[in-house]
């Protein structure tokens, strides 16, 4: 089985972009892919002159990548009540999601369409487990180890980095196949939108 290093965050839009990518790659079984969290964006505000970059960056992301930005998710953005974006609780609902029986990539598109599909509070624990109750999750158990979830997330975030530096990759989405010692980033850009020639190019790694 071969590794790929996914270097993502749950609130990277160019990551969102590229979850049909990612969605091909981890349902096939030669390999095996290693999630590595940046913790991008620790809870914030986003200052309204921001959200009007993010807007437009979001249009881009769609035009080359064909991924829908929904009517909810842009009217937030573009509205006068408060923006906040958290990486560290959607990637401590990611990690939870695994724990309880979610695949990584289902868990991850998951959080992602609550975002940039429903306009979903993400920042807010109460609208992170009615996700997971709407997967299936038992609420209860999801809020236990959701309480217990931050210490972990810090250390895998901590080790992305350590591991980002090693490899020197320096933005989100990476994709680094690792094979006999050696790194081989993967070009997954030239693949926007065009899955079927993505997995023959993976296929081709094998």
């Amino acid at each position: 089985m071969v590794k790929v290093h996914y270097f993502f965050d749950p609130m990277c839009g160019w990551c969102y972009g590229a979850s049909s990518l990612l969605g091909v790659l981890a349902d096939m079984p030669e390999f095996e892919v290693i999630y590595h969290p940046g913790g991008m964006i620790p809870k914030q505000v986003i200052d309204p002159s921001f959200r009007q970059h993010i807007l437009q960056a979001d249009k881009q992301i769609a035009l080359m990548t064909k991924a829908h930005f929904g009517d909810a998710y842009k009217a937030r953005v573009a509205g006068t009540g408060d923006f906040i974006v958290d990486s560290y609780s959607t990637t401590r609902a990611f990690f939870v999601g695994q724990e309880m029986g979610i695949k990584a990539h289902v868990m991850l598109a998951a959080i992602q369409k609550a975002h940039y599909q429903d306009g979903k509070h993400l920042d807010e624990l109460d609208t992170l487990a009615e996700l997971a109750a709407s997967m299936g999750l038992d609420k209860a158990t999801w809020n236990e180890k959701m309480a217990q979830s931050e210490a972990k997330m810090l250390s895998k975030v901590e080790e992305s980095h350590r591991l980002m530096g090693e490899l020197r990759v320096s933005g989100y989405p990476t994709m680094i196949v690792e094979r006999n010692n050696q790194f081989i980033r993967l070009e997954h850009s030239k693949y926007y939108g065009k899955p079927a020639e993505w997995q023959d190019y993976l296929a081709e790694l094998v």
